[in-house]
């Protein structure tokens, strides 16, 4: 290794992959992306053609390559991978792809969950492996597989995750590593390695899955047609890397208990790194293997944060659009403007934000949204205030969640669309009593990538120092005046919560 290494991380998204470059010392210098078309063959199904992965990657790949300047393809020493976790590859003995891949967001599988759920059952799950089962995991798509589409079944002899078929592409070698493997749903996350056990119970061959390195070991090196494709040197090595959320988390420098990340997208993630083993009792949060050796995380997903304020601005806020468009300002602010007029606690009105189920820590598809406590004193401000507060919360409770483990959160990083609003920033503080912080620069999975690649080639003497040396913060929230108020207003929301669990039953 040299001063003048680079570290390619590759992010293999949903809709795009994202490619990276950083320096020996982990700065970021260059990044690009190129989009993968996503299919939707019938209702609740999406697929996507991993040849599609490839071709996006090499675009990725040289675009990053041409910002970083004249000689960077040369200066490439590593390779770090991440991807969209839970996706099923299914290759026959020679390594074709035999399908399209069913992809994390297909539910087709929902049926094979809730018969697992009764046999083999919650208990041999969580002891296996420390987590429920979700027709987002790999495992019960190949069930699928297995029932619907037998003869495609019969031929698979290897199952991959996407950023591990494109390790594949890239090397012609079929690894895995812990953090993504832990979303298959047959991975025991304790012991990081397949679980007999539960293989056995379901009937997988455990010839099915790869071997096991950790995140950043350069397991594969690139092959001489992947290297002529990518335009870089024949041999360089491929660390393991992690699933897109671990990798996210290393890029954001959430490695050592006490510090939380927080992603406030479509859905909203909780990260909490963990150096010992802990799983919920109930499986309310996924419990997975870090990106780094010898430690976990516990993760806590609720799946309309961002897109129940959407809903809500599409569909209830039109007004708050026209308005934007008039003043050449962003319908959320004007939306988060008006919360803030409102009193914490939105005087009185709670709302829900189950608008697609819940993942964490309410593990239940079924569950739906509202408001409650409407009443003709209610202004929009109230209403909108609401909305925030009622994301804010559910996120919250995962937080509650991780303090019952003996896990501290002192310090939560935000990102994500959520981070743009000082607002709903305060509202975080204040909602899960801790400080919050944002970072630098918001490279995520991809940064993660390459900070593993370079960590495995010597650069840093660990992920914890790498991250140490490379993630910076720029300003910090404390809990302010209103936390009080707010978390009385919160035990409303979980009482109102528990209305509507029985409700739906």
């Amino acid at each position: 290794m040299t001063q003048s290494d680079l570290f390619l991380g590759l992010d293999l998204g949903t809709t795009s992959t994202k490619a990276v470059l950083v320096d020996a010392e982990g700065a970021l210098v260059a990044e690009a992306s190129a989009e993968h078309p996503v299919a939707y063959p019938r209702a609740g199904w999406s697929e996507q053609s991993p040849e599609d992965w490839w071709t996006s990657s090499i675009a990725a790949t040289h675009a990053v390559v041409a910002l970083a300047g004249a000689n960077a393809s040369t200066r490439v020493a590593a390779i770090g991978l991440s991807g969209q976790m839970h996706g099923l590859v299914a290759l026959d003995a020679q390594g074709a792809v035999l399908r399209p891949c069913i992809l994390w967001n297909d539910s087709r599988s929902a049926d094979i969950c809730d018969r697992w759920m009764r046999a083999p059952g919650l208990a041999t799950l969580l002891r296996t492996t420390g987590n429920r089962i979700f027709s987002g995991f790999q495992a019960p798509k190949l069930q699928w597989m297995k029932e619907h589409e037998p003869a495609l079944f019969a031929a698979t002899a290897h199952v991959l995750l996407p950023k591990d078929w494109l390790r594949y592409r890239l090397s012609g070698v079929m690894m895995g590593e812990p953090s993504d493997a832990s979303g298959t749903g047959v991975f025991d996350c304790a012991h990081r390695t397949w679980s007999t056990e539960l293989l056995s119970t379901l009937g997988f061959a455990r010839s099915l899955f790869p071997d096991i390195a950790e995140s950043p070991v350069h397991s594969s090196t690139l092959s001489s047609a992947a290297a002529h494709a990518l335009g870089l040197r024949v041999g360089i090595g491929i660390a393991g890397g992690a699933g897109d959320q671990a990798a996210g988390a290393i890029g954001s420098g959430i490695v050592e208990e006490g510090t939380v990340s927080c992603v406030i997208g479509t859905s909203g993630v909780l990260f909490a790194p963990s150096a010992q083993w802990r799983a919920t009792p109930h499986g309310e949060l996924h419990a997975f293997c870090h990106a780094i050796p010898a430690k976990w995380h516990l993760m806590g997903v609720v799946l309309s944060a961002g897109g129940s304020l959407r809903w809500f601005r599409d569909h209830l806020a039109t007004d708050a659009i026209a308005e934007a468009s008039q003043r050449g300002v962003d319908a959320y602010d004007i939306l988060a403007a008006r919360a803030a007029r409102s009193t914490p606690g939105a005087r009185g009105l709670v709302f829900l934000p189950y608008l697609t189920g819940e993942r964490c820590p309410i593990p239940d598809a079924h569950m739906r949204g509202g408001f409650l406590g409407l009443d003709v004193t209610h202004t929009r401000d109230d209403i909108a205030r609401a909305v925030f507060e009622g994301i804010t919360f559910a996120l919250a409770g995962n937080i509650t969640v991780l303090r019952s483990l003996g896990l501290k959160v002192n310090r939560v990083r935000l990102s994500g669309g959520g981070a743009k609003s000082p607002f709903w920033r305060q509202l975080c503080a204040d909602a899960f009593d801790a400080e919050i912080a944002l970072l630098e620069t918001d490279a995520g999975a991809a940064m993660g990538a390459a900070i593993l690649a370079a960590v495995g080639a010597g650069a840093f003497a660990s992920v914890e120092a790498a991250c140490a040396a490379t993630v910076r913060e720029r300003c910090s929230i404390m809990p302010g005046v209103d936390a009080s108020r707010l978390a009385r207003a919160h035990v409303k929301f979980d009482e109102a919560t528990r209305h509507a669990q029985g409700f739906r039953h």
